[in-house]
């Protein structure tokens, strides 16, 4: 089992990205790892540290990719009391509904008893167009939180 596991929810792999780079510094720092792009709900172990890493779609949506865990996740009412994470979002400020992805899986997260760890990490695309230097900075706050 990994200390930290990564989900990525990508549409065009600026997150997946960002997660395998979080990953590496991760290992780096001493921590195993896992990191699953788009998992279903039955790939977890609903238990331990989460990573979340997401990009928003559309209108303030999931990416595709992620989209069938939320859906599992409010079809299943799973126990999530055992699990705590971390959630970095990215998106265009450009956009009406500004990193709207990472908001609605911390939602389902923390209502199903998740705890989150820090604050959210948003990243806005348009000032930070290598997303992973911010992340990478985010994640040494939030490994002192573990």
């Amino acid at each position: 089992m990994a200390d930290i596991t990564l989900i990525s929810g990508s549409t065009l792999g600026s997150a997946e990205y960002v997660a395998e780079h979080l990953a590496e510094k991760l290992i780096f720092a001493g921590f195993s790892t896992e990191v699953l792009h788009g998992p279903k709900l039955s790939e977890l172990i609903l238990k331990g540290l989460w990573l979340v890493v997401t990009s928003t779609h559309g209108a303030g949506e999931l990416p595709d990719n992620l989209q069938p865990l939320l859906e599992h996740i409010e079809q299943q009412q799973p126990d999530l009391s055992q699990v705590r994470f971390g959630a970095v979002g990215l998106g265009s400020s450009e956009y009406d509904i500004f990193c709207g992805g990472i908001k609605l899986i911390e939602r389902q997260l923390t209502r199903k008893g998740a705890k989150r760890i820090g604050e959210i990490l948003e990243i806005d695309v348009i000032q930070h167009q290598i997303p992973e230097d911010l992340a990478e900075v985010w994640l040494m706050d939030w490994i002192n939180l573990l």
